[in-house]
Formats: C-alpha cells, structure tokens, sequence
C-alpha cells in the first residue's frame, strides 16, 4: 500500500483548523448575541406612571408604595446597560425650597427688577441672578396642588389652587377676564376691548381679513392678558404666542399657561423680542397699552422686523375710535388724535398699508417687499434701513431704529424671502429658508429625511409613554428644537410644542421653524426660562446636555427644568449614554424616576434615551405662630 504524500496530510491540517477557527467565530457571534439581546429588556411602558394623583395634602410629599394607590409611581427603573454608577447614598439629595419661592421667575424677579433702570421698562426685561445667587433647591408646588385640568376643558377652567391669585378677578371684574367660582377659576373669554368675548372679537377680525383660509397661521399678541385672544384663534388653526410682563397684572402669562395656551414673560422695552425676523402672519395689539407713537416708533419698528412679509398689524383700543372712547378712557380728543395721527406716521414711515379702519378695529398690512419702501427713502429719510445686521439676531439684542430689510427679489409682486404653503400643508412643504440655500448644511433632501426621522421617533414614544398623543400632555417644550420636526410629528394631537433654539446656535433654525407654521423661542440654558413655575406637561431635550456640559453647571439647568416641570411630568432626554449617567445621578436627588431605555432603532445605537418623570409633592403649609 502507497503511502500518502506529505501534500495532503497539509491540506488535512489547514482544514481542520479552519474548521475549528470558524466553529469558534460562529459561537461567539451566536453568544454575542444571546447576550445582547439578555441585557436589552423591553421598553417600559411609563403610562402606568402618569396616573392622576389623589392630592393628599396632610402628607402631601409622600409617594405611597401601594401598587393600588393612585399616588404611586409605578415604575420599574433598573437601567438597560450594565454601567456602575453612583449608589443613592452618593446622590446630593436636593431640599426643597422655602414656600416663599413658590412663584419665583429667576429672570423675572420682581425684587431683582427694582435694581434696573425704570426708563423704557428696562427693570421688566430680563434679568437673571449671578452665579452665587443660584438656587440649589426644589420649587415647591403650593400645599394642595392638583393636575391642571384637560384641553379642551382648561381653555375655560383651571384651579384655584394651583394659582390661588384673586387680583386679576377683582381689577378686571367688569371686563370678564376671569372669574373665582368655588374651587376653580372661570376664563369667560372676555377683554378690555372684546365685551362680547373673544370668539366675537375673533369673528370681527375675520371680515376684515380671512383667519380661516390657511393663509394665517402663526401670530404675536403683545400684551396678551390671560391670553384669551390666542386661546380662541386655535380652534381656527392660528397659533399664537402670546407674552405679557410679570408687572402689577399678577399672574396673566401664568393663567395663560395654565389655560394650555402658548404664552411667555416678555416686554416691549429696550431689547429685541426673542424671535427671529419675518416670523408671525399676523401681530396683535388690544388696549396693550405699548406708547407705539414714542421713542420714534421703535416698537413699530420691531413689530416690523418680526412680522412676515404681507403679515398684518391689528390694533384695538386707545386711540382707536378715539370720538366715542374719550371720556370713558379720561384723555382729551386733542391727545388721542394726537397719538393717533403718530402711529398713522410711523405706518407710512415702514411702507405699511392701512387695510381697514371699521368700529373699534384698526389693520395696517406689511409690503411683500422692499422694492417701492427702498425707492420712497427719498421722501421718508427715517427709519432708514438697516445695513450689515442679522436681522435674526435677538437674543439680549437692542432694538434699533432702522427698518429690518427683507430679502431682495426680482419683481414688485414676489415675496421677499419665499411664500409659505397655506396651512396644514405648510407644516411639512420645504421651508423657503431651507429652499433658497441660506440654512447651511440643510437641504431639501435632508429636511424630508428629518421628518420621517421624527415621525419614526414619535411613534417609539409612543410605546415608552402611552398617553404621550391622547391629551395627558398639552404644554411641550422641545428644548432644541432644531428643525422643529418633534412639533411637526406631533401637530396632529392635542398638544402644543414651544420650540427653543439655544442663543447663539449655528445654524440658527428658529426661522425655519416659524416658516413651517409653529411658535419658539431663543434660549440659553445656562439662564432660567422667561415662564412661571409648573407651566410644561413635558419636556424634551435632545442632545442639550451635549451642548451645555461644558459651557455651565447641568445640575442648574435640571434645577430649571424641575422649575417649570408639573408634578408628574415628564422628560425626554437623548444623549449619549455618558452623559445620560450624569444626568440620572442628579435627577435621582431630585425626587425623579428615571429609566435608560435603547434608542429606537435598536440597542447597538450609541445614543440612548433617558425617560423621567417627576414626582408628586407639594410644599407645605406654614403653621401661624
């Protein structure tokens, strides 16, 4: 018998082995697996967490253990990831305030206001506390808070308790801003100039120019009251935002918010509005009592910079009607003409067109461009336009006293900067800032691909919080907001996102998100929001701590968002699950409860989800000595 070559007992040999190099590849693939799939548990369902409380106020910062309670959070919040953290015995457990604080608006504060400049309002502008004032404790709700009450019920109703604040009831009785009845506050929808109420006062404006055909979508009120007149233009699909200053008025921003209509601390002063340019359809003013006609019509002038070309300007109230109002409003017929003859002025001085004057409404209308405004410069030497500025610009941003220009064009009947899509479609159709290239990085391409991101994104929630769509949460506020595709995903249910973009973001995205018929702002979030405690439902920050780790302390803008946060609300975060680590140690000393969960398209994404939920508990009663 021949013997085998040395050939192939090699072959033999390198066969074998890589059979067992394969054997060994397939079970660890196979075990890799099996382990990744052991150590991802499902996403838990957190609607089990967002039940209403029972408002136990003789031991209301307790959170009972009973399953069955109604009180309980009933959440199972071990972590996704095997990563070793902090122990709660290492976790700052954070106190809660003293009950004085209950209301505190960091940036707002009255007391801190009293140090400004009373000049042009400036000591009602922002003005927030030094790092050493910063607070390192809990607001408290008052002693017997309880859940706002659900749109579309809380545009009329909210509780006493909640904002146990009788002025406005009293001062405006004979107006019907609002009236006390029992337990609860009443919004009949009446104002200084709408007796009728404000659905009527609505209706009004609708003869003088359409509010139903989808051409108005987003519109500003200045001065707002408890915002009534925003509160009745949604049911017209009209988003308004609102603001109003913390002044002598307590609380109107406040009822506002707890109304679920969109509204913010503001004042027309000697800064810009936080919004970019060319953003509202329409601007509204009732009896807001802004001296339009002072300081050389700077006010107009920064209406002006916010309102879209061919967006509308409507004034009621002094010195509107001024020969049938004069007495009751205790000013001479030579002072209202006065006044009124100015913003008449003013008007013509920005190339606005007065539409209609009928009964006790005025609507001056702003060009489509600057082709005819440019040419009249030669009649009207002031305002002049404004050169070399970024009309966007407004974050602590002084108004100025030159007309905003608007986008070039070719021809007298072109809109400067782009037409808008008439609403609904105009919440998904390409924005003209993205259109014309002036967004950077952005693209048609890109912002189609972003949508279907969030409605994919959306429908995850969905699965994380179950009542996320079905009213539970009726103020959201996206903290970075970027294209405002979280707000476009979630137009269709009965909720209202506050877009924020941080200051000073490259590139600045507000406008687009304005353009796409939704509301924001500007926000640095090293800074307290311009809002009242417990005004949001839920909050969502997407990559904010990213952002902001290195730029200031995060435990002051969790603070912050505990501040504005309801009992019982709840956050979003997305972040990479670093810093989701550092964000859980401190919310854990902040009476949260919190679980990592995967990201939506599957464990192996590097960016994770962190879902919180903020506790009940009320501050409590102060004993009488």
């Amino acid at each position: 018998m021949a013997n085998e070559s040395p050939k192939h007992h090699q072959l033999e040999a390198k066969r074998k082995r890589l059979t067992w190099i394969l054997g060994v590849s397939g079970l660890c693939v196979l075990f890799y697996v099996l382990g990744a799939w052991q150590h991802t548990s499902p996403p838990t369902n957190l609607s089990k967490s967002i039940t209403k409380v029972a408002c136990d106020t003789s031991n209301s910062a307790a959170v009972s253990s009973d399953p069955s309670s109604s009180s309980s959070v009933l959440l199972d919040f071990d972590t996704h990831h095997q990563i070793q953290i902090n122990n709660t015995a290492s976790v700052n457990e954070f106190p809660p305030c003293d009950m004085s604080y209950s209301e505190y608006t960091p940036c707002q504060d009255p007391q801190r206001g009293r140090k400004f400049d009373r000049n042009m309002l400036k000591y009602r502008e922002r003005h927030c506390p030094t790092k050493d004032e910063l607070l390192l404790c809990l607001i408290p709700a008052p002693p017997k808070y309880k859940t706002p009450l659900k749109w579309p019920q809380s545009r009329d109703y909210a509780w006493y308790d909640n904002i146990p604040h009788k002025e406005l009831s009293i001062e405006k009785a004979v107006q019907n801003w609002i009236q006390v009845e029992g337990d609860r506050f009443r919004f009949p929808g009446g104002g200084t100039m709408f007796p009728r109420g404000a659905d009527a006062y609505i209706d009004d404006i609708n003869e003088l120019i359409s509010l139903t055909d989808g051409r108005i979508r987003t519109a500003i009120d200045t001065g707002c009251g408890v915002a009534s007149w925003g509160a009745y233009l949604l049911k017209r699909d009209i988003i308004a935002m609102s603001f109003a200053p913390r002044d002598t008025h307590e609380a109107q921003v406040w009822f506002a918010l707890e109304r679920g209509v969109p509204a913010m601390i503001g004042v027309m002063a000697s800064q810009r509005l936080p919004y970019p340019a060319r953003a509202f359809d329409m601007a509204h003013c009732s009896r807001c009592l802004i001296p339009w006609h002072k300081n050389d019509g700077m006010y107009l002038i920064e209406v002006d910079r916010v309102l879209r070309p061919g967006g509308y300007w409507i004034l009621s109230g002094p010195p509107i009607r001024w020969k049938k109002y004069w007495r009751g409003w205790e000013r001479t017929q030579e002072d209202l003409k006065q006044e009124q003859d100015a913003i008449e002025d003013v008007a013509k001085r920005l190339c606005w067109k007065k539409v209609v004057e009928k009964g006790d409404l005025s609507v001056w209308q702003k060009p489509l461009n600057h082709i005819e405004c440019i040419a009249s410069r030669k009649t009207y030497k002031t305002p002049h336009i404004c050169k070399s500025d970024n009309p966007d610009a407004a974050w602590y941003k002084d108004m100025e006293l030159c007309i905003t220009p608007l986008p070039e064009v070719s021809s007298s009947d072109e809109v400067a900067g782009g037409a808008v899509e008439k609403w609904p479609a105009r919440a998904f159709a390409v924005p003209p800032r993205i259109r014309s290239g002036s967004i950077p990085g952005i693209t048609a391409e890109k912002f189609k691909e972003d949508n279907d991101l969030w409605k994919d994104r959306v429908t995850h929630y969905k699965h994380l919080i179950s009542p996320l769509t079905q009213g539970r949460y009726r103020n959201i506020m996206d903290m970075n907001a970027q294209l405002g595709g979280f707000a476009a995903a979630m137009a269709k249910y009965p909720s209202w996102v506050m877009n924020v973009v941080p200051a000073n973001s490259n590139p600045d995205t507000l406008g687009v998100i304005y353009e796409r018929g939704f509301i924001g702002t500007y926000q640095d979030w090293c800074e307290a929001v311009s809002t009242y405690p417990r005004t949001y439902d839920l909050l969502h920050a997407g990559g904010v701590f990213s952002i902001y780790q290195d730029r200031c302390d995060i435990t002051h803008i969790l603070l912050e968002m505990d501040r504005i946060l309801r009992p019982e609300g709840t956050v979003i975060f997305r972040d990479t699950v670093e810093v989701l680590v550092k964000i859980q140690t401190i919310t854990n000393g902040m009476r949260w409860k919190s679980q990592i969960m995967d990201h939506e398209s599957g464990p192996f994404n590097p960016e994770k989800i962190l879902v919180a939920v903020k506790t009940y508990w009320t501050g409590e009663t102060k004993q009488k000595q």
